[in-house]
């Protein structure tokens, strides 16, 4: 059988190639290679991940359809406006979600025109999401901030997705000034609804344009079928959301967590289906993510490599040394070297069981903190306010995960032994996160597919969700 299909994923550190054999109805995974990424011509790099499969054996038809993923950008640093804090910035995260954004600040009106001018200055957004009142709602939230971005003089894309009343205007006052922007539906067109899907494809658009000047990148992306490259952390919220809830005649897995760390940051996603049948009244009358069907956070200062510091200066070298086997004897010092030495070579492979051990102990942390910021807690005392009382569930809600799916590097160059090790420890100690308390299933991407399937499902849905109901029931 030869491969007839292929997808890649341009990191900045690595490049991945993932070959299939597609035909109607059935996918069939061969193999997997990777590569470092090239960054003065990533098909440089393509190429030698592709020539990795070849080397198991693997043959490719003539005519092979190509598609890709890209994080090689290192995620589009986004600004939001809005009229108020919270709600602006729960839309916001929701809007970067899967789009290869960085919500780097969010502001509001409560603060002084010269702070939201200070904040764009010394950010340099690559995008500003200007929210700001429901439909029919406030418009002079929106009026004065496009003001201020106009004074600011940035030059970042303004995507408009305030009241629709008011966007009209706006988008005059920003083009007068120069500022490219482009309008789409209200993100928030009532207080308890979110709109985000035309946002997060301007935000795609926009990360396209960004990663096009990278060397090499529009000549590769005329080699792929669809000539353009997805965000990865969107290519793989779309392999989680189909395997979870599944198509109109075919069921899902249900609810899953996927935790996907790598050498920067630890990304936590979960999409639970029973969400979606929640009645507004049930969702609360102020915009909730917690209760949107699909949640993703990122930790950006978690990581095994680059952010492996951020995890030290997170948990304390105590703590880490703690972690580590005692039949294994590391210093301090032995543990804050090896963290200095990944942080510059990220390419770094553990090379003996002592370098092993510091991995697993700084993945434990590092997926421990993520799926905890990432979970909802038991309310610790009563909130007249918020109309809460002590031991209620807020949050995400996560106790009753069926499934936790696990990704990166650190899983697929473990024994099972340390990955599960890994798993126990980074879920011991709960505290009062609403964390899984039903023994849920885990698997593991042993050979980095999640990205490739989340690409191959925006044209090939049935067929990537059967290869994965497959592939994880065999484990």
């Amino acid at each position: 059988m030869k491969a007839n299909t292929i997808v890649y994923d341009i990191g900045s550190t690595y490049t991945k190639a993932v070959a299939y054999h597609l035909v109607k109805g059935q996918l069939t995974w061969l193999g997997t290679g990777q590569s470092a990424t090239t960054l003065e011509d990533v098909a440089i790099g393509a190429r030698q991940a592709e020539e990795k499969i070849t080397a198991q054996g693997i043959d490719f038809e003539a005519l092979i359809n190509r598609y890709s993923s890209c994080s090689a950008a290192g995620g589009l640093r986004m600004v939001a406006m809005g009229y108020m804090p919270q709600v602006t910035a729960k839309a916001a995260k929701e809007v970067a979600m899967t789009a290869g954004a960085r919500v780097m600040e969010v502001i509001s009106v409560d603060e002084p025109p010269e702070y939201r001018e200070e904040v764009l200055h010394e950010i340099r957004p690559d995008i500003i999401l200007l929210a700001g009142g429901t439909d029919n709602g406030d418009q002079t939230s929106a009026l004065e901030n496009a003001r201020i971005i106009c004074k600011a003089k940035v030059k970042a894309m303004v995507i408009v997705a305030c009241n629709r009343n008011v966007q009209k205007k706006v988008a005059k006052i920003l083009g007068e000034a120069g500022i490219l922007n482009v309008r789409v539906p209200n993100i928030i067109p009532t207080i308890h609804q979110l709109n985000t899907k035309q946002a997060r494809e301007a935000i795609h658009s926009h990360f396209i344009n960004q990663i096009i000047n990278a060397k090499g990148v529009k000549a590769f992306c005329q080699t792929l079928n669809n000539k353009e490259v997805i965000p990865t952390p969107g290519a793989i919220f779309f392999a989680s959301e189909l395997l979870a809830k599944g198509l109109f005649d075919k069921k899902g897995l249900g609810s899953l967590m996927l935790i996907d760390i790598g050498g920067a940051t630890t990304d936590i996603h979960s999409a639970i289906p029973e969400l979606e049948e929640l009645k507004l009244e049930e969702r609360g009358l102020v915009i909730n993510n917690e209760k949107q069907f699909s949640y993703r956070t990122v930790e950006g200062n978690l990581g095994m490599r680059v952010s492996a510091n951020g995890v030290l200066e997170a948990v304390g070298i105590k703590t880490l040394l703690n972690l580590i086997d005692q039949s294994i004897e590391v210093s301090e010092a032995e543990v804050i070297d090896y963290i200095e030495k990944v942080e510059e070579m990220t390419n770094h492979i553990a090379q003996h069981e002592k370098e092993k051990k510091i991995d697993q102990a700084i993945a434990i942390c590092a997926i421990h903190l993520a799926i905890h910021r990432h979970a909802g807690m038991y309310a610790r005392e009563d909130d007249a306010v918020m109309g809460v009382m002590a031991g209620t569930a807020i949050g995400r809600d996560l106790r009753h995960i069926k499934n936790i799916i696990c990704a990166g590097g650190v899983f697929v160059n473990a024994s099972d032994a340390n990955r599960e090790t890994i798993i126990r420890g980074a879920f011991k100690n709960p505290g009062n996160s609403l964390l899984p308390i039903d023994e849920p299933r885990v698997v593991f991407d042993d050979h980095y597919l999640m990205f490739s399937l989340g690409v191959l499902s925006k044209w090939f849905p049935d067929e990537v969700l059967n290869f994965m109901l497959k592939y994880w029931d065999s484990q």
